[in-house]
């Protein structure tokens, strides 16, 4: 299935970004069922009393709806997060607010949470044959909220019953206020009432519960996030979403739409804020490292870095679903060179 899908890539780039997306995703509903190949079990990992097949992962923000979350598994991906979603359906912000930038292997995207809403989420995830692999589960907040806080606890309430883990999204660029809910004044209630949501609604196996964090944070700020997150008792963090900085490399002719900038030109700050965060949080806190992977050296990096599993989105872009087969095999390869007889072997060696 992804040497079938890729061979669709030069008719999706021809189409405009959120027609190819949609696109897609018609063809994913439209191809026919099947398991995913078994992985070697060099690359199993174990987080959170869950088993990942392999540790690379589709990132939020492609499954936005939970419209094909099996047939993305069927891709090879170790683990799929869908979202981000929101209580109330919202249509986002105005078109045009997508725009890829091939020549420098990114995308810049202000889409603004839009979003089918809980309950049609809800309705496809009850309908869905469980288990069929690890499924992340990625919630925001209404634009137009009165009480940001109970959005996400709305969240929490419908969507932990179906979710392997919960994404907090307190970090995407395109929602107004959104980051200011990564301050350390905000964070500890925010935690405690979503720790209250979780327990309510998922009293005999609570899935863990993940903050998504901005790599534009401060360096105040980061550390305020790593003490909160180990004092609060919250599970993991998710390091990073998008950024709203240019780096002067970019070429594109859309290099300054506004918006969050992903892809190659993310892999270097957000690595480097996963290894500060890593040394933060003394290595106790599992990271799902995100941004800018596009080879089986990236997603490594990453894992060196600190991250337990790893999440791409915007290099299948320019790449196709074969990437994800790709990137596992060089994984292997490199966990071998090095002596490691597992990936999590790999985790935050580079820091030591």
């Amino acid at each position: 299935m992804p040497a079938l899908t890729d061979l669709a890539l030069p008719v999706l780039r021809a189409l405009p970004p959120e027609a190819a997306h949609r696109s897609s995703l018609w063809a994913l509903k439209a191809l026919p069922g099947r398991a995913a190949t078994a992985d070697p079990p060099a690359l199993a990992v174990r987080l959170w009393d869950r088993v990942f097949p392999n540790p690379v992962g589709l990132a939020a923000g492609y499954d936005k709806n939970a419209e094909v979350p099996d047939a993305l598994l069927a891709l090879g991906f170790g683990f799929v997060e869908i979202g981000t979603v929101t209580p109330l359906p919202q249509p986002g912000n105005p078109k045009p607010r997508v725009f890829r930038l091939p020549e420098d292997g990114a995308a810049i995207n202000r889409l603004g949470f839009n979003s089918q809403g809980l309950d049609a989420v809800v309705r496809r995830l009850a309908a869905r044959n469980r288990p069929r692999g690890i499924l992340g589960v990625n919630i925001g907040r209404n634009k137009d909220t009165r009480d940001p806080i109970a959005d996400y606890e709305m969240g929490v309430a419908a969507l932990a019953p179906y979710a392997d883990y919960l994404a907090v999204n307190v970090s995407s660029p395109n929602t107004p206020g959104l980051r200011d809910m990564q301050r350390k004044t905000v964070l500890p209630e925010f935690i405690a009432r979503l720790q209250v949501a979780r327990a309510r609604a998922t009293p005999k196996r609570p899935p863990p519960l993940l903050l998504k964090i901005a790599p534009d944070l401060e360096p105040q700020a980061r550390n305020e996030i790593a003490e909160v997150a180990l004092f609060s008792g919250l599970d993991g963090l998710i390091i990073s979403n998008s950024t709203v900085a240019r780096p002067a490399s970019l070429r594109s002719v859309h290099a300054r739409e506004t918006g969050g900038l992903t892809g190659k030109p993310l892999f270097g700050p957000s690595t480097a804020l996963l290894s500060e965060m890593y040394r933060l949080t003394g290595g106790r806190l599992p990271l799902i490292g995100v941004g800018g992977i596009a080879s089986g050296e990236d997603a490594y990096a990453k894992l060196r870095a600190g991250a337990s599993v790893v999440q791409l989105y915007t290099a299948l872009v320019y790449e196709g679903p074969g990437l994800v087969a790709r990137i596992k095999a060089d994984l292997v390869r490199l966990l071998k060179r090095d002596g490691f007889a597992s990936a999590s072997e790999a985790v935050g060696t580079a820091l030591r």
